[in-house]
């Protein structure tokens, strides 16, 4: 699974040229299903591949836009390592794949600049929640969301407390006790029954999370998304002692996490999260209302208004229909927002529009269904301060 940050979505929102493809699928990370995967992206370049020749495109063009993504129909290792959903962009010179815990709908969008809507509920913080499972075998970094969850991987880490404390001081081997079961096979290093921990194994375990809290301090570029620890009692206390993170929960799953199923371990983590962000979001709710009953000037129903709040970062919160798209953009020059019937390469989702700028400039987005929007209007917006 790919982590999308902030810095993804910046990334992606500035590529504007004559032909942005963007699509989406949902992916089976496991089972027989796994075989679909690739047909469902072929089939989707080749509806590309006809929108684009409708267009004016010729073959040698299209084929030179769209050889990244053909190239992953022949990878078979990309293939074998999927999550919940697919996301590709396309355009000239540029390409992205993100493999997503999100369960998209197969979508296909041709404009001048990528459609990220369907990101929208990844990339606010909201509704995510990180599972660390602690153990000194290795290890391990979960994503998850309401229906998803999926193994972050940990590129360039080291996440087992031999090898770490090893290549840390090459030249002292590691001195820990290392357990053996009755067959006489080593298991885990130091004593894992919590109980007459030696002082030197404790520094040893110590030294391994303090140098793992550092390392993935720079993998996790948004550190607003709560996380869980997970692992046996004895452990916990102590990577608390290291820990740096500050959405770090004080909630815990207490056992060995490897035991558990990865559906076992989801199910327990959104017992723990879910009434949170149920809170969070009743709150920003009650909070619109109080405000729009007031008819206070820092809430706003109306989509214009909505849209150039924030393209100049004055969203502080911003709830979005799914599943709706109005059409139009946003001109720069004279600070209008123009709204377009149908959509066309020219224009883009407003909501989109209004969303990312609102994630970029750190306000909360919050995908609702429409019937469950405060207010009266398209959308609903909580602001900084008066447009």
């Amino acid at each position: 699974m790919d982590v999308l940050n902030r810095a993804d979505l910046q990334e992606l929102i500035e590529v504007t040229r004559e032909w942005c493809i963007s699509l989406y699928m949902p992916t089976h990370p496991i089972g027989r299903e796994q075989q679909q995967n690739p047909t469902r992206l072929k089939n989707l370049l080749t509806r590309v591949k006809k929108d684009l020749s409708e267009h004016g495109l010729r073959r040698p063009d299209i084929e030179r836009l769209l050889s990244p993504a053909e190239e992953l129909l022949l990878d078979p290792d990309f293939w074998q390592h999927q999550s919940e959903g697919l996301a590709v962009f396309l355009s000239n010179n540029f390409s992205r794949t993100y493999r997503l815990p999100a369960k998209f709908e197969e979508f296909l969008v041709i404009a001048h600049n990528f459609h990220i809507k369907p990101l929208l509920p990844l990339l606010s913080s909201e509704g995510k929640f990180y599972i660390l499972a602690i153990n000194l075998n290795g290890i391990k970094l979960f994503l998850g969301t309401k229906d998803t969850i999926s193994e972050v991987e940990l590129t360039g880490m080291r996440t087992n407390i031999e090898e770490a404390l090893w290549m840390d001081e090459p030249e002292r081997h590691l001195d820990m006790h290392t357990a053996t079961s009755s067959t006489g096979r080593a298991s885990e290093p130091g004593i894992f029954h919590g109980q007459g921990i030696r002082d030197e194994d404790k520094t040893n375990i110590l030294r391994f999370f303090h140098y793992f809290d550092q390392e993935l301090s720079v993998l996790l570029k948004d550190k607003s998304i709560l996380m869980i620890p997970a692992g046996v009692d004895y452990l916990l206390p102590l990577y608390r002692e290291a820990n740096t993170y500050n959405n770090l929960l004080e909630e815990e799953l207490i056992g060995a996490p490897e035991k558990l199923t990865i559906k076992a371990l989801h199910k327990q983590a959104w017992q723990i999260v879910e009434p949170i962000f149920k809170e969070r979001q009743r709150r920003a709710i009650v909070q619109f209302n109080e405000l729009n009953g007031q008819q206070s000037n820092l809430v706003t129903s109306d989509l214009n208004t909505a849209v150039k709040a924030a393209k100049f970062g004055q969203v502080g919160t911003l709830f979005v229909p799914l599943d709706i798209q109005k059409w139009g953009r946003y001109d720069p020059e004279n600070n209008k927002v123009l709204q377009e019937p149908e959509p066309t390469p020219e224009n883009e989702d407003l909501f989109d529009f209004a969303a990312i700028h609102t994630i970029l400039n750190s306000g909360e987005v919050y995908a609702l269904q429409p019937q469950e929007l405060p207010g009266d209007g398209e959308l609903a917006a909580i602001l900084r301060y008066a447009v």
